[in-house]
């Protein structure tokens, strides 16, 4: 996912770009609405993450002068104006979606996926699956090689947290929001304990291993010999 963000508040602009970076997306950063619009006019973007309130030029005028150049990439407005005539007026600019301050990272990163297959319909996924590690979300129902996997229902959530986000590392922050709907952490070691009973079962009697740590990042589910 390639991202402009126009943020001119620098700790936010700063966790933002972090936790993208840190989930495999790459993040190009205005700090002022000139910058933003100009970036937005001459650069390719899957989608534009726009603060409404910005130095230079506001962030419902660069979206009201994008949609009259004709330019569609989908755009996140961000504000702390979280009244309904706030939301309407920004969505009437010809925002996509409207996120108000203060929200969860994870609640950010959704809704731009969820954007970007707005704009590339696909259909519903319903089979998650890495090599021979198959998720049914139908039945739910995982399995290895054909073989059952029993899984509690914490630990199936988990892995379809990691399998969703395949090839990708997941952050801690990201799981504990997720799997736990913890907004801040706990500083314990319920993750590493869950990922451990997980690999385990995931893992374990298999000549290759799917769910590695990635030190000081987080976890990834992925095939290793794919290309």
């Amino acid at each position: 996912m390639h991202v402009l963000l126009v943020e001119d508040d620098h700790d936010t602009a700063t966790f933002i770009r972090n936790g993208m970076s840190q989930s495999g997306h790459h993040v190009d950063l205005a700090d002022n609405g000139k910058d933003g619009l100009h970036l937005a006019m001459t650069e390719d973007y899957d989608v534009l993450v726009i603060d409404r309130m910005l130095p230079e030029r506001d962030g419902l005028s660069i979206v009201r002068t994008l949609r009259q150049l004709k330019i569609t990439t989908p755009v996140l407005i961000l504000s702390a104006l979280g009244e309904v005539e706030h939301r309407v007026e920004g969505l009437q600019a010809g925002g996509d979606d409207y996120l108000v301050k203060p929200y969860a990272f994870t609640e950010l990163l959704a809704r731009l996926q969820a954007l970007i297959r707005r704009n590339h319909p696909e259909q519903t996924q319903t089979i998650l699956q890495v090599r021979d590690l198959k998720m049914d979300l139908v039945k739910h129902q995982v399995t290895r090689a054909g073989k059952v996997i029993e899984l509690l229902p914490r630990e199936f959530t988990l892995l379809e947290v990691l399998m969703r986000h395949a090839g990708e590392v997941v952050t801690r922050t990201m799981l504990l929001e997720k799997v736990w709907d913890y907004h801040f952490d706990p500083q314990t070691n319920i993750i590493n304990v869950h990922i451990s009973r997980l690999r385990s079962k995931v893992d374990k009697g298999f000549h290759i291993s799917l769910l590695n740590t990635v030190r000081g990042a987080g976890y990834i589910l992925h095939d290793p010999e794919a290309s």
